[in-house]
């Protein structure tokens, strides 16, 4: 999600729909399994009925080979319950062609989404193998269901009916229906048989190589480390960063020294606080080449073939480029809306950053420096401003950000708004000791569903932050199936003598996380297609991000935010100081990130494929189109935007800014009411949280707010306006 940061979220490794609304027929959750096909399943935990506590994973008794037999069987029983659809000799129905549909494909759902879930968190070589030889397998799996032109007739049948009057359905009932038909129809079931067989071949060449990527980038940045063996050169940083250098070096054979990595919770602080230019110069040319390095794990040309596949998939499906073929299915549309939307932030936006470049190019001057601000001094120079300016640096709040206070202020406010219960359980297995298990109960006890939290980075894990689920939200017979859900982060990990202390930026992230959870545990819809966090891309991210609005508000930082060691709240005067700082480096934050969404959008308009060889020269002039200052990287360079190249997010990454549009607007609710007014936040869950996608997404927001946002609440919020 704030993948992202996302990924967020959101964020699966094997997917073949690249399109906004991101589930499909095939992932399904919550099936009790058969007895298994074969005496050599017996013994797998995959092929069984789950025991433990809420039908969670066994992970404790789940190995790598158990997956490839699983995901081979399920595909079998998918099959098996796509043809019983498809050659049903009844009539088309919608209970026995839209809801068959809907509930079909469950176990094999159940083991592909625990091999998503490690291939992101607790991935190895071994892993990514076995999801490397299942990726083409499970993409042509999709497509035989998607290409079934039996099956689509029967869909075609029951959409047909829908205005007749011989249907009576349920709103949420004809959303699905809609639903089901536009999926289909966007996946190629209307194409002759020659070109469905080309678009199979383009789907498994795409799903290889998408893996490929996220698993380049993870490597890659694993790869680097910076040794600084004089202690000399420590010189500026603060002792628990120290700390954490020296437990790096210690778990890498290099006792006595001290490494820093790529992952931001290294290397952030050594921007910010290390006098030492040269060796910031390094460290930041590391990170901003990953992928870029002509090495085994260089994604250059990975990029040109999955653009090159991109455009001949849209161009099959009759859109003129790959971003008209996602944005049909969002909220914004078309290409040009979003550069229109775009636009109306970048400039002003553009403006600030370069006010404030030339602010840090004054503080260089003023202490005696000739030389010309470059992108690794920035994070330097910012904080020395930060410090001058509101006497407030990240080291002043780390101290009230203990991660388990920081745990407890999300739970505390999810049980001011909603009356939610976090309860830790040691008794559900866990796939990694970093791992933690809440159940989530009603305000009565019932029960609502399990939260497993992840929050340090380690080799095995992907970078950033981002929300997934094991099983959603879905009804069955009158029962409710509950979902399990994760939260990962990348956060600064605890030494031996000091906890986990984050940064607010960190603190923030775990908040939006937490808000996708939310929306994926709060869901209450019948249809899994619809449930939870299966909406339109930029829709998906509202839930997530008015959650980061509580952070710095002082009435509820004075609840959760209190000193690790004394355990007094944070005082009033730090507190002004955040709110005093909010505006400040706006211009950098808001352009680092848009022209990441400028960049999105100009790889998925292009009509042309772009070689291997021009990749990084197409990123060049795409920067340069848009004005981007060279004090300033885009947030992701090509050769590591895992969002896009890896993720849901492609022609999509600017639905960050088009959710804080929404989000912006919407806390305004909750700050005319009151920051925890119970009628608010009961709008906010009954509207937005419970409905997932079983509405037009500005319905849903219109019957929460009562009328449609606009984009000046964004720029009021980030000090943008002029």
């Amino acid at each position: 999600m704030k993948l992202f940061n996302a990924i967020s979220a959101v964020f699966l490794v094997i997917t073949m729909l690249a399109a906004c609304q991101s589930q499909k027929p095939g992932e399904k959750s919550g099936e009790q399994a058969r007895p298994a096909s074969s005496s050599s399943a017996s013994d797998n935990p995959l092929f069984a009925a789950w025991t433990s506590p809420f039908e969670t994973p066994p992970f404790d008794r789940i190995k790598n080979e158990h997956f490839k037999p699983a995901i081979l069987e399920g595909i079998k029983r998918h099959n098996e319950e796509i043809k019983a659809i498809a050659e049903n000799p009844d009539p088309p129905t919608f209970a026995n062609t839209i809801e068959a549909l809907d509930r079909s494909g469950l176990f094999l759902d159940r083991t592909r989404r625990l091999l998503e879930n490690l291939l992101s968190a607790n991935t190895n070589d071994e892993l990514q193998a076995i999801a490397t030889d299942l990726a083409p397998i499970l993409s042509q799996h999709d497509d035989e269901i998607y290409l079934n032109p039996q099956l689509f007739a029967r869909i075609k049948a029951v959409y047909d009916q829908r205005d007749s009057g011989s249907l009576t359905l349920n709103p949420e009932q004809r959303q699905l229906l809609e639903r089901f038909y536009k999926d289909f129809v966007r996946a190629g079931a209307n194409l002759n048989d020659t070109q469905k067989a080309r678009l199979k071949e383009i789907n498994q060449e795409l799903a290889v190589l998408e893996l490929k990527f996220a698993d380049n980038v993870l490597k890659d940045t694993n790869a680097y480390q910076l040794v600084i063996d004089n202690q000399s050169d420590l010189e500026g940083l603060p002792a628990n960063v120290i700390a954490a250098a020296a437990e790096a070096a210690t778990e890498r054979g290099l006792a006595g020294k001290w490494v820093f990595t790529l992952h931001k919770p290294s290397m952030i602080p050594f921007l910010q606080y290390s006098p030492r230019r040269d060796l910031r110069e390094k460290i930041f040319k590391a990170y901003i080449n990953r992928g870029n390095n002509d090495n085994a794990y260089d994604n250059k040309a990975n990029i040109g073939q999955t653009i090159a596949l991109r455009l001949e998939k849209a161009n099959l499906l009759g859109y003129k480029t790959w971003a008209d073929y996602v944005l049909d299915d969002c909220m914004a549309k078309t290409p040009g809306n979003v550069y229109n939307f775009l636009d109306q932030i970048w400039k002003p936006a553009l403006k600030r950053a370069r006010e404030e470049a030339t602010s840090l190019q004054q503080l260089i001057a003023s202490e005696g420096h000739g030389f010309k601000l470059e992108p690794w001094d920035w994070w330097y120079y910012i904080e020395k401003l930060r410090k001058q300016k509101y006497d407030l640096d990240e080291e002043m709040l780390r101290p009230y950000f203990k991660l388990e206070n920081v745990i407890n202020g999300a739970f505390l406010l999810a049980n001011e708004l909603y009356g939610l219960q976090f309860v830790e359980r040691h008794d559900i297995p866990i796939y990694h000791p970093d791992v933690k298990v809440f159940e989530v109960k009603e305000a009565d006890g019932t029960h609502v569903g399990i939260l497993y939290t992840d929050y340090f980075p380690r080799a095995s894990k992907g970078a950033g932050a981002w929300m997934s689920a094991i099983r959603d939200e879905y009804k069955i017979d009158g029962k409710k199936v509950t979902p399990l859900i994760i939260n990962c982060g990348n956060f600064t990990k605890p030494t031996p003598d000091q906890p986990s202390l984050l940064t607010l930026e960190e603190v923030t992230s775990l908040f939006h996380e937490f808000g996708h959870a939310l929306h994926g545990l709060l869901a209450d819809c019948t249809y899994l297609r619809l449930t939870g966090t299966n909406v339109a891309r930029d829709f998906v991210e509202l839930p997530s991000q008015i959650m980061e609005n509580w952070v710095t508000e002082p009435e509820f930082l004075k609840l959760f935010a209190r000193h690790y060691q004394t355990g007094q709240p944070m005082p009033d005067e730090l507190i002004a100081k955040i709110r005093n700082a909010r505006y400040f480096n706006q211009g950098f934050a808001t352009v680092e990130y848009m022209s990441a969404s400028y960049l999105d959008m100009d790889w998925h308009v292009v009509t042309q494929p772009v070689k291997a060889g021009e990749v990084m020269d197409f990123e060049a002039k795409a920067l340069a189109r848009i004005g981007l200052i060279p004090e300033i990287v885009v947030r992701y360079r090509s050769p590591y935007f895992s969002h896009i190249f890896a993720g849901e997010y492609s022609a999509g990454y600017y639905s960050y800014m088009w959710a804080e549009v929404l989000d912006a607007d919407a806390f305004e609710a909750f700050k005319e009411k009151g920051l925890f007014d119970a009628a608010t936040a009961r709008s906010f869950r009954d509207n937005i949280l419970s409905r997932g996608g079983s509405a037009d997404p500005m319905e849903l927001y219109v019957k929460f707010r009562g009328r449609q946002p606009k984009v000046e609440a964004v720029l009021q919020r980030r000090g943008l306006g002029t």
